[in-house]
């Protein structure tokens, strides 16, 4: 009976535990070893100790990158909460019929492929774009507006491509809220702000803080952004990282950028699930 428990177990697990072997830990070692190994002089890895990749991530050089990486992660998460609950809000407040409809709508975007949504910005964004041309007809600017290739636009990305990940969570947060509740605090003379802040927003907290995970994490690391709508002018930790392995074949210090990337995001991870649980 054990044995046939254990096979059990084994065949249902089996698969999943290779995937994260393979897939997951064999290259987070990969990446652990070759930190601690010298670049070679025309690239690859040489087989030396060293501990000057490590030291190498507090120079003041690639802090700024971390900084405005942040910086910009934060940016975007704060300005989708603030578009996403009243959306989420809203769309719980629909008849049944129509909240199909407009969770479909949230999703719709990610039936396109990301690349070609991003070259769709472009075009609205560019010189002859579509936003320039009507605001020239207009007759509201004289000369086209240079719309791309600034950290606003990167911001206006990412919060294009993460917002939906942010309204889901949201959304079954305030589903599930009992309207009830909101009564009761209208009854015992709440005003509306009072009631959002006392009853609405802390029972929708552990949506705010897996929504601001889900926008925040992706948006840090994301290189595809800066570099098409940023012109390659922000440089994020994800471009640094993908510049040493591909253009500067640094391996050991692209892989000490790597861990130092997915440390920042256990952390996060850690931060979020204690958050949770008080919340």
């Amino acid at each position: 009976m054990r044995r046939s428990r254990a096979l059990g177990r084994i065949v249902f697990l089996g698969p999943g535990l290779i995937y994260l072997i393979v897939l997951l830990l064999v290259p987070l070692a990969l990446l652990l070893s070759f930190t601690v190994f010298r670049r070679g002089r025309f690239g690859g890895i040489v087989y030396e100790l060293t501990g000057e990749n490590f030291t190498r991530l507090i120079d003041p050089l690639y802090l700024d990158v971390l900084l405005d990486s942040l910086k910009i992660a934060t940016i975007t998460t704060v300005i989708a909460l603030l578009v996403g609950y009243p959306t989420a809000y809203l769309i719980a407040q629909l008849p049944r019929k129509w909240k199909t409809i407009a969770l479909v709508a949230i999703v719709l975007p990610f039936w396109t492929n990301f690349l070609v949504r991003i070259y769709a910005w472009i075009v609205l964004l560019s010189g002859p774009g579509l936003v320039n041309s009507t605001l020239m007809k207009l007759g509201l600017i004289d000369k086209p507006l240079e719309l791309l290739y600034n950290q606003g636009t990167i911001v206006t990305g990412l919060i294009y491509s993460y917002l939906p990940l942010m309204v889901l969570p949201l959304y079954a947060a305030i589903e599930k809220l009992d309207p009830q509740l909101r009564e009761a605090s209208a009854n015992l003379g709440a005003r509306p702000a009072r009631t959002f802040l006392s009853v609405t927003l802390p029972l929708t907290l552990p949506g705010v803080i897996t929504g601001s995970l889900f926008v925040f994490v992706p948006s840090f690391g994301n290189f595809v952004v800066p570099e098409l709508l940023g012109g390659g002018r922000s440089i994020m930790v994800g471009n640094l990282i993908r510049d040493q392995f591909l253009t500067a074949r640094d391996w050991p210090f692209g892989a000490a950028l790597s861990l130092a990337l997915i440390a920042v995001l256990i952390v996060l991870l850690l931060l979020q699930a204690w958050s949770a649980r008080r919340a």
